[in-house]
């Protein structure tokens, strides 16, 4: 038995949303103000009975509220959760026989609605007097969950939901849904703090507490600690005999009293609470509690946590199993959430009938996580939340490029996972760009950050990412993120030559050029093939950045242009002309090139490039050194400002 799907309507961001669950883990990815916490929440509020709020309903139906009156239909103003649970004829159906309306046996699933209503009737007079707008909103912002109603129904098909069929919807309670689900959840607000100032509160301490309370009254075997509470009472009555013997016979004479006694009343709960502490280190070295790192405290709380849930549900024995943990690896380094995620994957499986539902912003734990398991969240224009179930509908998308897709599954396994949580991409073409456009970056920041208004580059999180000439191969995860991506690649043209051996394209400078080697550049700028009357045109308004995507605005390609009188082929060419002077004169501390004594002001850049340029990792770390430890200031190629102009002024 298990939650096949999570339909969400009005809540929040939630418009209309549809989560589809794994059997054991599903993992809610997605931007920051995707709806993540949004979907817990609504589900904790369900379960646990608690009041909605005017905030709760979406935007849209906000504003319908906000001018509510007798014609208003209430149906169009409610939140909804909808449960779609499947079982099986081996499943124990005592409990979920409370919701099964449909007795054909080839039919195994059931839905149940949650659903929040205003009470119209109770709210209108109440309104009545407010004729202003913004008194009427003030009013309902404060009081509207007081006006609130939480139904709980059974039923067989959507269509009943509408007007006219709501009969056929049969009436729940919280308990039936109690006795079939047990819901667990582990915010990401646990209260853990190293600081002194919180050391009286031992947060560690007092969940262990809670812990062997849990177990205490849960397992009678677990009495070793209550036999010695016993025998401890026992040695303390015969103690306290003796040391309070003159204040008895006072209170017995006094009171007139027969049997006055001081007993002793060990409890188990008192002592652990009372007299344990977490520590730290061995046995005559340790630190308290409080002075551990965070990312231990985080751990341990998590870990115990999760054990004080699993003892839960194993005693409980629900019929479905339900854990919700918000972003584990708060205040954890990327190390620890490798570690964390396979620890509790194996604590999952000692637990029957669990489905675990992890929200988290850690590329680390994506990476150790399994793709089908991952729903990713995207915010369509702040209007909803579309949850999209990540390896199914990507590999839908490369139906026809398998290689690709296991290409891009492979890629961001082990590089780049943190391209889920990017707002904005940057695909760069080789090692000097990998480590320069940081540099670029910042300058580009610095100059720009006298406009109040201006948002730097720097601060827009976004993922730079080194993928040669094969950009184009992100091209359907891209348009599946629906961000904005920049690719900064180069032009790679080269000439067409044709001899007794057959014609070559070998690479060429742009001027006399007559094709281009870049399949990025030919892909997104629809290159006619090169035999077509089309080409030579094309190439042209290639040369002349003439071209551009016409299918998308979130995509966008640079590459050379020319400046300066001057067209360049490659990064290193580029850089080299608008910096000729100065790599002139720092030409003796710079690394990874050959024939240095050539280095002298010259209009043939392409071939001073393909003579001094020998190795270009060392060229570029040497040109990073330079400006970082000497001050050299190294000019901007202009497409690359250009690049960053596009990528910065569409910041979101």
């Amino acid at each position: 038995m298990k939650i096949e799907k999570i339909k969400i309507k009005n809540f929040r961001l939630l418009k209309d949303s549809v989560l589809e669950m794994k059997d054991e883990l599903s993992l809610l990815i997605g931007r920051n103000n995707s709806g993540k916490t949004s979907l817990l929440v609504l589900f904790e509020k369900f379960y646990n009975n608690d009041s909605f709020q005017y905030d709760d309903f979406s935007l849209c139906l906000r504003e319908q509220i906000n001018t509510i009156n007798e014609d208003t239909n209430i149906l169009d103003l409610t939140i909804q959760m909808i449960l779609e649970v499947s079982y099986n004829q081996i499943d124990n159906l005592e409990h979920l026989s409370e919701f099964i309306l449909d007795l054909d046996p080839d039919n195994n699933s059931v839905k149940i609605l949650f659903e929040v209503t205003i009470k119209k009737d109770k709210l209108l007079p109440l309104l009545e007097p407010l004729t202003e707008p913004d008194k009427k909103i003030r009013y309902l912002k404060k009081n509207l969950h007081n006006y609130l109603k939480t139904s709980i129904y059974s039923f067989e098909d959507e269509e009943d939901l509408l007007e006219e069929n709501r009969y056929k919807l049969i009436k729940k309670d919280i308990g039936q849904i109690r006795k079939l689900i047990n819901f667990q959840i582990i915010h990401a607000k646990r209260n853990v703090s190293s600081s002194d100032d919180n050391k009286g509160k031992k947060i560690l301490s007092i969940m262990t507490t809670k812990y062997f309370n849990q177990k205490n009254i849960s397992d009678p075997n677990f009495s070793d600690i209550n036999t010695k509470m016993i025998e401890m009472d026992e040695t303390l009555n015969d103690e306290y005999n003796t040391e309070f013997r003159n204040f008895l016979a006072s209170g017995k004479d006094f009171l007139n009293l027969d049997t006055l006694k001081v007993v002793s009343d060990l409890e188990s709960n008192e002592i652990i609470s009372n007299s344990s502490k977490v520590v730290y280190g061995d046995t005559s070295n340790h630190l308290p509690e409080h002075l551990n790192g965070l990312g231990y405290m985080n751990i341990l709380y998590l870990l115990l946590d999760i054990e004080m849930k699993k003892e839960n549900f194993i005693e409980e024995q629900k019929d479905i199993n339900l854990l919700f943990i918000e972003e584990p690896e708060a205040h954890t380094h990327p190390q620890m959430q490798y570690k964390f995620i396979d620890k509790i994957k194996k604590v999952f499986k000692e637990i029957d009938n669990l489905q675990t539902l992890i929200t988290t912003h850690s590329a680390q734990i994506v990476s150790k996580c399994d793709f089908k398991d991952i729903r990713y969240l995207l915010n369509e224009d702040n209007q909803n939340i579309k949850i999209k179930n990540f390896h199914t509908e990507l590999k839908e998308l490369y139906a026809t490029e398998e290689e690709e897709f296991q290409f891009i599954e492979q890629y961001l396994t082990l590089q780049a996972s943190e391209l889920f949580f990017a707002n904005k991409i940057i695909f760069i073409e080789g090692t000097t760009e990998k480590m320069l456009l940081p540099y670029y970056i910042n300058k580009f920041d610095e100059e720009k950050i006298i406009n109040p208004n201006y948002v730097p580059i720097s601060s827009q999180n976004i993922s730079i990412l080194e993928v040669g000439a094969n950009a184009e191969a992100f091209d359907k995860l891209v348009r599946f993120f629906d961000i904005q991506t920049l690719i900064i690649t180069d032009i790679d043209t080269t000439l067409k030559t044709t001899n007794s051996s057959g014609t070559t394209y070998p690479a060429h400078k742009v001027d006399g050029a007559t094709h281009t080697s870049n399949a990025t550049i030919k892909k997104y700028f629809n290159a006619p093939d090169i035999n077509s009357v089309d080409f030579p045109q094309w190439f042209n308004n290639l040369k002349n950045n003439a071209l551009s995507i016409t299918d998308t605005s979130k995509i966008k390609v640079f590459y050379q242009i020319s400046e300066d009188s001057y067209h360049a082929r490659s990064f290193e060419d580029a850089f080299i002309k608008v910096n000729l002077t100065e790599l002139i004169t720092q030409k003796d501390n710079l690394r990874g090139l050959q024939n240095k004594s050539e280095l002298v002001e010259t209009t043939e850049i392409y071939d001073l490039t393909e003579r001094i340029l020998k190795k270009k990792s060392d060229f570029a770390f040497s040109l990073l050194y330079l400006a970082l430890s000497k001050n050299i200031e190294w000019k901007m190629p202009l497409y690359i400002k250009n690049a960053l102009e596009w990528i910065q002024n569409d910041a979101s």
